[in-house]
C-alpha cells in the first residue's frame, strides 16, 4: 500500500528523508536504505543543490523505486519559473515519480506578514497552475504532451504557532487544499501540547497532517538547532536531559520514541529527519513500536 492509499484509509504513515549521494556513492545509499526496509512507508529525496558538487535527485528516486521503496520528490518553488517547474515535473513523471512534496525555501521561518504569506501563495499558485496543465495533457504553452502526470502532492506548513496560528496562515492552508494539496507536512515538533493546539486550530482544513521529528542526539545538537534553525526549537528540558544522561543515545531514542507515541494520537504520520544519521535511524524506528519508559514532559 502506498502513501496516498494509506493516508486515505487513515493509516499512520512513517517517512524519512535522504540526500542524493554525492558524485558516485550509490552503494553507500543502497546500504543505508536497506536498513530501513519494512520500517518506513516512503523516503523523501531532497532536491539538493550544492555549488561544486554533483548530486542526481531524479536518479536517486529511480534507484529507490527499483529497490521497492516509494520515493517522494521534495522540491521548492521559490526562484523557479513556471518553465523550470514544468521541466522538473515532466522529468519526474518520466522517471516514474508520483509523489511531490513542495515548500518555499524559507518555509521554516514563514511569518504572518502579508508579504510573506502572499509570496508563499504565489509560489503555490505557480506550481499548481503547471500541474493542472500537465494533468490535462498539455504544457503551459498549450502544446500536447505524450503523458498526463497525476501527482500526489503534499505542502509544507508552519506548526510552531500552537493555537496562535494567524488567520492568514489558516486561509493559506485552505487555499492550498483548494488548489490540490492532499496532505500537509509540518515544521519540526517537540512540544505535544502546542501541537495538539495547532491541530485543533487547523482542523477545519480537514487534510491529513504528517509531523516532522528531528533526531536530536546530543545537547550540543539541540543548541545548534536553536541557534541556526530557529530559536527555542528544541525545548530546554530536552537539552538538559541529554546533557546529564549517562547514555545519550539511549536517552535520545527514548525521547523521540515517546514523542512519536504522542503524535500517533493527534496526526496521521511522522517524518523523521535523521540529520546525517540515516544509519542510526532504524533504532528510532524500532523503538517507536515498543512501550514508553520515560516521558518527554517535565
Amino acid at each position: 500500500m502506498n502513501v496516498e492509499e494509506s493516508l486515505r484509509q487513515n493509516k499512520f504513515v512513517v517517512t524519512s528523508e535522504i540526500q542524493p549521494p554525492l558524485e558516485t556513492d550509490v552503494q553507500g545509499l543502497i546500504r543505508s536504505v536497506n536498513r530501513l526496509r519494512g520500517k518506513v512507508d516512503a523516503l523523501t529525496v531532497l532536491d539538493l543543490k550544492i555549488e561544486g558538487l554533483v548530486a542526481d535527485t531524479m536518479e536517486t528516486c529511480r534507484i529507490l523505486q527499483e529497490r521497492k521503496f516509494e520515493a517522494i520528490l521534495q522540491t521548492t518553488c521559490r526562484e523557479k519559473s513556471r518553465v523550470d517547474i514544468q521541466e522538473q515535473l515532466l522529468t519526474a513523471s518520466e522517471s516514474g515519480i508520483e509523489n511531490i512534496l513542495t515548500f518555499t525555501e524559507d518555509y521554516r521561518v514563514t511569518g504572518d506578514s502579508l508579504q510573506e504569506i502572499m509570496f508563499f501563495h504565489v509560489d503555490s499558485g505557480k506550481l499548481f497552475s503547471v500541474i493542472d496543465n500537465l494533468r490535462q495533457g498539455h504544457d503551459i504553452s498549450g502544446k500536447e504532451i505524450p503523458l498526463k502526470p497525476n501527482f500526489f502532492i503534499g505542502s509544507g506548513v508552519d506548526s510552531s504557532w500552537g493555537k496562535k496560528v494567524p488567520d492568514m496562515e489558516l486561509r493559506e492552508m485552505e487555499a492550498l487544499a483548494n488548489l490540490g494539496t492532499q496532505y500537509f507536512r509540518t515544521t519540526p515538533v517537540f512540544d505535544l501540547d502546542s501541537f495538539h493546539q495547532f491541530m485543533n486550530r487547523v482542523g477545519s482544513v480537514d487534510l491529513p497532517v504528517i509531523a516532522e521529528v528531528i533526531l536530536v542526539r546530543t545537547a550540543g545538537m539541540g543548541h545548534f538547532l536553536n541557534r541556526y534553525v530557529r530559536p527555542d526549537l528544541v525545548p530546554n528540558h530536552i537539552i538538559e536531559k541529554l546533557a546529564r544522561a549517562p547514555d545519550r543515545e539511549r536517552t535520545s531514542v527514548e525521547i523521540i520514541r515517546d514523542l512519536v507515541k504522542g503524535l500517533r494520537e493527534v496526526c496521521q504520520g511522522v517524518h523523521y529527519i535523521p540529520v546525517g544519521s540515516v544509519d542510526r535511524l532504524s533504532k528510532y524506528l524500532e523503538a517507536a513500536e515498543s512501550p514508553p519508559s520515560i516521558s518527554i514532559e517535565e
